[in-house]
């Protein structure tokens, strides 16, 4: 039916009346929300709500994430015919996701933002859904983590990256996308013994008690026994998880601000989340993506690839729990 569906179908965004099911509208045309689900902020009955930050004042060298969340939703109009592959279930035809739109915010009160968005996935969770966010840079998450930590109490975070963004910054004012994980330990939004940075190839000496499996040790185990790993730290606790696009190679990953060698491949992300299927995620983040620096494309691709995976492993964990 996928040919004869092609022929109708037309900014599914706007007209498509399940919000279930894959979307076969032409992957060059049509208005590009995050793999073709409705765009609503209407929470009602809602699974899991897609919402971009295009947030970018925070960044220590190159900017342009503001522009990831629109790159990633074009990029997956491309996965938006398919099931997601290598997994037993299709978490676009099982569970009701939306794309929630942007956060709305005064791009000149930068010191306004945190609490705008911290209200923003506020009101995501309080509607009974789950958040997928699109960044946006790395400091995103200290907002967002802070209305995870009043619904759930202190969260396991599990964080691939090339940084461990812990560096020291007791002010918790600041805005500033390579200290914003020290500010969610000492503020005791997440629990360091129970979390795990994976990926990091960049010198900090105090992790702050979080585990690291660094990108060396991640190429020596592989990417099931570093989720393996992950699952054991993490437990049964209730689980974000932020993905850095440096977390990549740059040879995948080249469109983003702060791009350091040796990192993950496509390949080896992939394997790795899909291993960590059963963890008790309850929201997680992709940030980093900055198009201007990856005229392929290929960098958005990876995002919308890495979102997608996040929505299949909270399909999962509600297949599991509810």
């Amino acid at each position: 039916m996928a040919l004869e569906d092609a022929k109708t179908q037309i900014d599914h965004a706007f007209t498509r009346e399940d919000p279930r099911g894959p979307s076969f509208e032409l992957t060059f045309a049509g208005a590009t929300s995050f793999l073709r689900r409705r765009y609503t902020k209407d929470l009602t009955g809602v699974d899991i709500a897609v919402t971009g930050v295009p947030f970018d004042q925070a960044v220590t060298n190159r900017p342009g994430t503001r522009l990831g969340p629109r790159a990633i939703r074009e990029a997956s109009t491309l996965q938006a015919p398919d099931a997601p592959y290598g997994w037993p279930f299709d978490v676009l035809s099982e569970r009701v996701i939306v794309d929630y739109g942007d956060v709305a915010f005064d791009y000149a009160n930068i010191p306004a933002f945190p609490d705008t968005l911290t209200t923003h996935i506020r009101g995501i969770l309080h509607a009974g859904a789950a958040s997928v966010v699109l960044g946006g840079d790395h400091y995103i998450s200290f907002p967002i983590l802070k209305a995870y930590a009043e619904m759930y109490g202190p969260v396991s975070l599990i964080q691939v990256d090339a940084h461990t963004d812990t560096w020291p910054d007791d002010d918790m004012a600041r805005v500033d996308h390579g200290t914003m994980f020290y500010k969610a330990v000492k503020s005791g939004i997440v629990d360091a013994a129970t979390s795990v940075q994976i990926g990091i190839r960049t010198t900090n000496e105090d992790t702050l008690g979080v585990n690291i499996i660094d990108a060396p040790t991640f190429h020596r185990i592989g990417p099931e026994a570093a989720a393996e790993r992950a699952r054991e730290i993490v437990g049964d606790r209730p689980v974000y998880l932020s993905f850095d696009i440096d977390g990549l190679d740059p040879a995948f990953a080249p469109g983003t601000g702060t791009p350091v060698w040796g990192g993950l491949s496509s390949a080896q992300a992939a394997a790795l989340l899909r291993a960590l299927a059963g963890i008790n995620i309850r929201g997680g983040d992709v940030v980093e993506v900055s198009p201007p620096f990856d005229t392929s494309g290929a960098t958005a691709i990876a995002g919308a690839h890495v979102a997608t995976e996040i929505c299949q492993l909270l399909g999962w964990r509600m297949r599991e729990n509810g």
